[in-house]
């Protein structure tokens, strides 16, 4: 599954065309696929747990060491777990094909992400996009709260631990397409692994940030590390979590959809 745009049949009679859907991003059904989607969240949490004393001690030093081995936990995931933005999907018809035609099929994906390119193109693509989100993310830490100018290595480490784990599964699997971004950051997108992995990671980050300003003083209310911990919890369990409990749901209804 992708995140190519298929047209179905309108259920309104004087509508020309219907509106455009966005399908949940849907697991590679393979055994291996099973085995990844299943151990990687324990894979990840056991990583945190071991390197937690690290991080600890040094949050510099821990989340550099730390984030080549995620990088590749993430891309492994990707290639056999994940379908690859901009791969083609049946378009749906109430017409039944004719007789000896093949079922038309359709990407709307933009051109630096279709699916005619190598599985590692797409994935070097989609670590480039996560790279470029950094600054970004490390920006909206900061407005919610993060030292503007002390701590500059922490908070950018912890940003590129969120990019790593939230963004690039999406630009992986979504690619560039504005609608899934749209859907996504209004809620209104089908949920599904990908989508519950980034609300994971945002959810869990922001609790996260609850023991740093209680007068504890504890060596471990040290910024950011309870972010990350709240971001790696948070991501693991809601992105299996979602992706099985309630794949294909959504949180809102899409704009328009109430008065129809």
């Amino acid at each position: 599954m992708s995140t190519a745009v298929t047209k179905g049949q309108s259920a309104s009679p004087g509508e020309a065309k219907s509106k455009p859907t966005l399908h949940p991003v849907a697991m590679a059904d393979t055994p291996a696929a099973q085995a990844v989607s299943i151990g990687r969240p324990a894979l990840l949490l056991g990583a945190l747990y071991v390197r937690m004393p690290a991080l600890i001690n040094d949050p510099v030093a821990a989340l550099n060491s730390a984030l080549p081995f995620v990088v590749l936990v993430q891309i492994a995931y990707a290639a056999i777990c994940l379908p690859i933005a901009g791969a083609p999907t049946v378009a749906k018809s109430t017409k039944k094909p004719r007789a000896g035609e093949k079922k038309r099929t359709e990407s709307t994906a933009p051109a630096l992400f279709k699916a005619s390119l190598p599985q590692s193109s797409q994935s070097f693509l989609a670590l480039i996009l996560t790279v470029i989100t950094v600054p970004a993310v490390h920006i909206l830490f900061v407005l919610f709260g993060a030292p503007l100018l002390d701590h500059v290595a922490r908070t950018l480490l912890c940003a590129a631990h969120f990019s790593i784990l939230a963004a690039f599964p999406l630009f992986y699997t979504r690619g560039v397409d504005a609608q899934a971004m749209l859907a996504l950051a209004g809620a209104y997108a089908p949920l599904d692994e990908v989508s519950g992995g980034v609300l994971g990671a945002v959810l869990g980050a922001w609790l996260g940030a609850v023991p740093i300003p209680l007068d504890w003083d504890r060596e471990w209310q040290k910024w950011p590390i309870t972010i990350v911990v709240g971001m790696y919890l948070g991501y693991a369990v809601l992105s299996k979590g979602v992706g099985t409990l309630f794949y294909g749901k959504r949180l809102a209804k899409a704009p328009g959809e109430g008065n129809e």
